[in-house]
């Protein structure tokens, strides 16, 4: 038996994208879900996406980790999904669909993807970092020379020191100025440095502001595997309208033996 993929990417967060609307994918198999996104004895990827039907929506995202078990949102790989979505026949320029946190609203706009993030009620501030939910929980903290940062060590010391078993993502930050800002990642369920992290992108521009390092509400947020923008408003205590925008590209379709 073989499985049907497509291999997908945005900013180099990739992803292992099933047709699943058959429902015949075992998403309880946390071995075998793990074992296809191990890089060198595996496809190799920062996690599966499997696309399903949805009573409520144009189409659900279901998103597993590199670890194999299922994950919260996902932004990049929403984007992804996105694009997905509208190869297979499924969207055409603008969708709803549904996803761990709830309903999303997207547009395709050319090669990149406006995907609408839901809003942030609350910020936590600590003396050295933020903590805030963007669909998946980030901690943000600022450094100096984030290129010789060594972000899989101290990304690991804190997601369990400070959050425990189920963790966080952490997104270590240098201010570039001129309203941009490089952002690297230590993601759980990966558990290690990826090239981009779409919510942890969300959760450090919404972060900037909240600080008073910018004061644009249209933030650019460079990863190690490229430039992502952000939006958003600002009401009250709350930021809505958030939006996450930025490429998402098919890489290639292959089978597996399943």
């Amino acid at each position: 038996m073989h499985l049907t993929f497509y291999k997908y990417h945005g900013t180099g967060n990739d992803f292992i994208m099933v047709d699943n609307r058959n429902g015949l994918f075992p998403k309880n198999d946390v071995t075998r879900i793990s074992s296809l996104c191990t890089r060198h004895t595996g496809i190799g990827a920062d996690g599966i996406i499997l696309l399903e039907d949805d009573n409520d929506s144009d189409f659900r995202m279901v998103y597993f980790n590199a670890d194999g078990h299922e994950g919260t949102m996902c932004g990049n790989g929403g984007r992804c999904a996105v694009v997905f979505a509208n190869k297979l026949g499924l969207i055409q320029q603008n969708t709803l669909f549904s996803a761990a946190d709830g309903l999303h609203e997207a547009s395709l706009l050319g090669e990149e993807v406006r995907l609408k993030m839901l809003d942030v009620e609350t910020i936590r501030r600590k003396p050295d970092y933020l903590f805030l939910d963007t669909g998946s929980p980030h901690h943000v903290q600022m450094v100096h020379d984030l290129e010789t940062f060594d972000v899989e060590k101290e990304g690991k010391r804190l997601r369990y020191s400070l959050y425990g078993k189920s963790g966080s993502n952490i997104n270590f930050v240098e201010d570039n100025k001129e309203n941009k800002f490089s952002v690297r990642t230590y993601e759980r369920g990966v558990e290690n440095e990826t090239l981009s992290c779409g919510t942890g992108v969300t959760a450090v521009a919404i972060s900037m502001h909240y600080l008073g390092l910018t004061d644009n509400k249209v933030v650019n947020v460079l990863t190690p595997g490229g430039q992502l923008v952000v939006g958003f408003e600002k009401d009250g205590s709350r930021y809505v309208n958030i939006f996450l925008k930025g490429p998402a590209k098919e890489v290639y379709k292959g089978s597996v033996k399943w």
